[in-house]
């Protein structure tokens, strides 16, 4: 290179350090003319011209192109234009990479101002050419976000009728979270608003109106169809079980979980019914069978194109799991180990088969009787310790298996149910819906032997044998993806005597899902801070996390669309689209700084 080509680019790589503005959602097409690359035989007039650098062009244009990029709505930052370092290695891969520098923790920290250097813009040409090669990798790596609908979505009117409430400001909300990149909305579909007031009627009027609301704002649709009641957790705006499902269970309380002490819990059917007829002739898994099929007719003209994926509710808040530690009624508080819910005289009567069946029909006429209550802590429950009977002895490891076998059943058969009703669209991919299972992020005591407040929710995981594998196992027979959640959370968040990892938890899970289902994730408590939603980020850019299909987020409200929130939620939308690592801009990576590792004592288990 002659030494005054030499020196008259370093004078344009010293002069181009400008900021441009440019809206992601408008077609790189119409930035092709703004952006060029000058290691081609550029001038230093068209170099400032395609930037809108110039004093020139800002006065023929009226303020020229970077006057016009302003008004746009958002932005991104490329710093530090060289032309000259390194310009045989930006030759040799002008064809094949983007430069944008990968998502690392690094850009996050306060040093990224020295990452600068090494920035380049390339023609939007070359970047776009790009993506089929350097980037082919990362395209699984794309994380869809759906966010959930506010609790309140649905309020009576005068006469008592359930409508859609704040019709024009959930509009606009739609309208705004389809500009910031959400992919769709996750809708809880309610067993008791649809089936409400006599078996086989069912009303899906509210949800015809929400989910063509929905579709005419341009998002997908993540469906959770939940047989739950949620009254206990949403005292004002919670949802009950059917009304003639309460009517049995007036008289027949069986048909709820029971604890040691004889209270039961109304929020779900026990898995004692599940093949008893007991609901007008039906059983519990016929009731859901039909309520499964009746919804996939009703909305089959939806389904493939504008829902994507439905969740299927396999217990309390539609996880499957016991509910051991119940919120709303007093009976437990965070960190407690929580109880066995198998006191039901049908969950009974089942254990006793189980037990005549081993040869100890004596282990079938309780559950263990050593195993503290709702808020015991480990260190002195004999039963997950070292005590007599514990649950490593013969009778402990039968009546885990029992109980956590009794679960996995319960999902093992609707799940089959939702697939055989979901086969037909499964056949081709334009029409292809993805079938979910959900289960809870049972994360405190995680880091001892026992994993107690896991074994009550019916989780038989603990140091000595991996209790996620037979659930993984069960969900690839289906075709089904894991919902797990915690993904906002770290170990530091909680004080260590509570011995909690939600890191651990997420990691055996992805260790034992990868490469067999996918993943669906979510927050289980409303995050909107840098901290948690970059956690959430590295999650699931994890190494073990290629199967991370969606991300949920946890919900809508009007938190979210608060300045200081919005300002962080539209670029973390944006990270999770662009695939997190490869294809995001400076600036919106700098907006998060590492997480401080302070613990935040504002956590609560999901």
């Amino acid at each position: 290179m002659n030494s005054k080509k030499y020196h008259r680019k370093m004078n344009i790589s010293r002069k181009i350090h400008k900021i441009v503005s440019f809206s992601l959602d408008e077609p790189l097409s119409q930035f092709r003319s703004f952006i060029s690359v000058a290691s081609s035989a550029g001038s230093e007039r068209a170099i400032f011209r395609s930037i809108g650098g110039g004093d020139e062009t800002m006065a023929e244009s009226g303020g020229g192109i970077a006057h016009r990029l302003a008004s746009w709505r958002c932005c991104c930052v490329f710093k530090e234009l060289s032309f000259i370092e390194r310009r045989r290695r930006t030759r040799t891969n002008l064809r094949n990479a983007s430069m944008i520098p990968p998502f690392n923790k690094h850009l996050f920290g306060s040093r990224w101002r020295s990452l600068g250097v090494s920035y380049r813009i390339l023609s939007m040409d070359a970047r776009e050419k790009s993506t089929s090669t350097v980037l082919e990798s990362s395209k699984h790596k794309r994380v869809l976000v759906f966010v959930v609908m506010p609790v309140d979505t649905f309020g009576a009117d005068a006469s008592g009728s359930l409508r859609i409430k704040r019709l024009k400001a959930l509009t606009v909300s739609l309208k705004a979270l389809k500009l910031a990149g959400v992919h769709g909305i996750a809708v809880e579909v309610w067993w008791g608003i649809v089936e409400r007031f006599a078996p086989l009627e069912y009303n899906w009027g509210l949800y015809e109106d929400l989910f063509g609301l929905i579709s005419e704002s341009g998002l997908k649709l993540h469906v959770a169809l939940y047989f739950h009641s949620n009254v206990h957790q949403h005292r004002k705006w919670g949802v009950s079980l059917p009304l003639w499902i309460v009517e049995i269970g007036k008289s027949n309380k069986d048909i709820y979980y029971r604890d040691i002490s004889g209270l039961s819990n109304a929020d779900y059917l026990t898995l004692g019914v599940d093949r008893l007829p007991l609901f007008y002739g039906r059983t519990a898994l016929q009731c859901y069978e039909d309520f499964i099929v009746n919804f996939v007719n009703k909305f089959e003209p939806y389904i493939g194109c504008i829902i994507e994926e439905i969740s299927v509710g396999l217990g309390p808040s539609g996880e499957l799991r016991y509910p051991a530690h119940p919120l709303g009624d007093g009976r437990w508080q965070f960190p407690g180990i929580g109880e066995f819910q198998c006191y039901d005289k049908y969950m009974m009567e089942d254990l006793r088969i189980a037990a005549c069946q081993v040869g100890k029909p004596e282990w079938g006429d309780r559950g263990p009787q050593n195993a503290g209550c709702y808020n015991s802590l480990p260190p002195g429950v004999p039963f997950f310790g070292d005590g007599q009977e514990n649950f490593i002895s013969d009778y402990g490891r039968f009546f885990l298996e029992w109980y956590s076998g009794k679960l996995i059943c319960h999902a093992d058969a609707i799940l089959a149910k939702a697939a055989n009703a979901l086969r037909k669209y499964q056949q081709t991919v334009e029409t292809s819906v993805l079938l979910v299972a959900k289960i809870g992020g049972v994360y405190w005591w995680y880091q001892t032997i026992s994993h107690p407040a896991e074994l009550t929710a019916g989780y038989y995981n603990t140091a000595l044998r991996d209790g996620y594998d037979p659930l993984a196992s069960m969900l690839s027979r289906h075709g089904a993806a894991l919902h797990i959640p915690c993904l906002e959370m770290m170990d530091n968040e909680n004080p260590l005597s509570y011995r909690c990892s939600p890191e651990g938890l997420l990691q055996q899970i992805c260790k034992i899902s990868k490469k067999r289902i996918h993943l669906i994730r979510r927050n289980a408590n409303e995050r909107l801070d840098k901290t948690g939603l970059r956690q959430i980020l590295a999650n699931c850019n994890h190494p073990q996390a290629e199967a991370v299909r969606s991300f949920t987020y946890f919900r809508m409200n009007e938190k979210i669309f608060s300045v200081e929130n919005w300002n962080n939620f539209v670029p973390f939308v944006r990270m999770m689209n662009s695939g997190c690592r490869r294809s995001w801009k400076v600036k919106t990576l700098c907006a998060f700084p590492s997480p401080s590792r302070s613990a935040n004592p504002s956590a609560s288990p999901s």
